[in-house]
């Protein structure tokens, strides 16, 4: 899951991304409104960690514009009264938290939100396996599989997208950061060590010229 944090406290912000990253998120930063709307324009997030009270181009603005586009809005603000809650979901957040907030709350919120579509359940199974996306935890018969956040992000888009093919370019995109070299073959040398961790017979397909499905 990619996720872009909108924060304009640095140290904050930075935080945020830290902590999620070592949940296992790809996440970019943006400390201003502007910064926002141009990295949202440039890349296909799940979910969007709008602060509010946003400098530029005010966070509300970036609500608006941003709202069923494609990505889910978890709004944070320091006010935390019933009406400020009222007004974010409004402007078309799809979900708020209040400063200061607990940090995996906000973590699985996150998840909450980037599950919501239809196709990717919580819970997949495919022949033996297991995608337990909620927990972030995958098995194959009795056999839990030790993955990294990288692998697991990959088998989570193919467990997600419901046998439908997912092109290196989508898992590249949802699965790291801004600071992946789109010229690398860091997707194919992954999807490499995910193939030997989940064993035979093989589970993962590659469609020639198109990607990989599950």
């Amino acid at each position: 899951m990619r996720v872009l944090v909108a924060e304009d406290h640095r140290t904050m912000a930075d935080r945020i991304a830290e902590g999620l990253r070592d949940a296992g998120l790809a996440v970019d930063v943006a400390y201003d409104g502007s910064a926002a709307l141009t990295a949202a324009r440039q890349s296909a997030y799940d979910v969007i960690v709008l602060d509010r009270d946003l400098p530029g181009v005010h966070g509300d603005q970036v609500c608006r514009e941003l709202a069923g586009r494609g990505p889910r809005i978890m709004m944070l603000t320091a006010a935390a009264e019933v009406d400020d809650r009222v007004d974010g979901l409004e402007l078309g957040a799809d979900d708020y938290l209040g400063k200061p907030f607990a940090f995996h709350e906000l973590v699985a919120r996150i998840r909450a939100l980037g599950r919501r579509a239809p196709s990717a359940p919580p819970l997949v199974r495919v022949a033996d396996l297991t995608v337990d996306r909620a927990r972030h935890r995958a098995s194959r018969g009795t056999r839990a599989l030790a993955l990294t956040r990288k692998e697991f992000g990959i088998l989570e888009m193919l467990a997600a997208a419901d046998g439908a093919v997912v092109s290196a370019e989508d898992l590249l995109e949802h699965v790291w950061d801004a600071y992946a070299d789109p010229f690398s073959n860091i997707v194919s040398v992954t999807m490499a060590r995910l193939r030997r961790k989940l064993g035979d017979p093989p589970l993962i397909e590659t469609v020639v010229g198109r990607g990989y499905r599950l």
